[in-house]
């Protein structure tokens, strides 16, 4: 049986959707907002010009280039938890201290989902995205900066092999029973 849309977590809770590139952390992510009935946070929207341009350029992002990121990201969050009580954010999240950065930021319950994905998956994926700044040539460096949410608190992992309103069910229920 699906999940019920329109179900909020009892207390403000943010819930970031995360991983590399071409995993499917917006497409998880707005339909997740939707079911919530709250506002979705696009993380790649929230990079600086500068950023974006270096990722466009295929250079990998250093932490000086994403803490300012991180953080302005945590500020639109919690606005969204102070109107609706609940956001979601779609953002990688690859190391634990940029996750450890947002829930310092948010300051309320704060619920990972970390979509994993193969090499071989995410290539194609990344091949089929048309308009996006990030190429494909920077995959191997987010692979191998990232460090996954295996031992966190309050986090989740979906091998995305299921289609997205399956994953977004399975979230729901998850949160839920949280």
């Amino acid at each position: 049986m699906p999940a019920t849309p329109g179900h909020v977590p009892a207390s403000p809770c943010a819930i970031v959707v995360m991983g590399v590139s071409g995993c499917g952390k917006s497409t998880l992510g707005a339909l997740l907002a939707d079911a919530l009935d709250g506002p979705f946070l696009e993380g790649d929207s929230f990079h600086s010009a500068d950023a974006v341009a270096k990722m466009r350029g295929g250079q990998a992002l250093t932490d000086e280039d994403r803490w300012p990121w991180l953080d302005r990201l945590g500020v639109a969050a919690v606005e969204g938890l102070r109107e609706h009580g609940v956001v979601v954010v779609a953002c990688s999240a690859l190391r634990l201290a940029y996750r450890d950065r947002l829930r310092e930021a948010i300051d309320a319950p704060v619920r990972f989902v970390f979509l994993a994905q193969t090499r071989e998956r995410l290539l194609a994926r990344l091949g089929d995205r048309s308009g996006h700044y990030m190429p494909a040539s920077l995959l191997d460096s987010q692979l191998a900066t990232l460090e996954p949410p295996e031992q966190e608190m309050a986090t989740m992992t979906l091998a995305v092999e299921a289609p997205p309103e399956v994953l977004r069910d399975t979230v729901l229920d998850w949160l839920r029973s949280a």
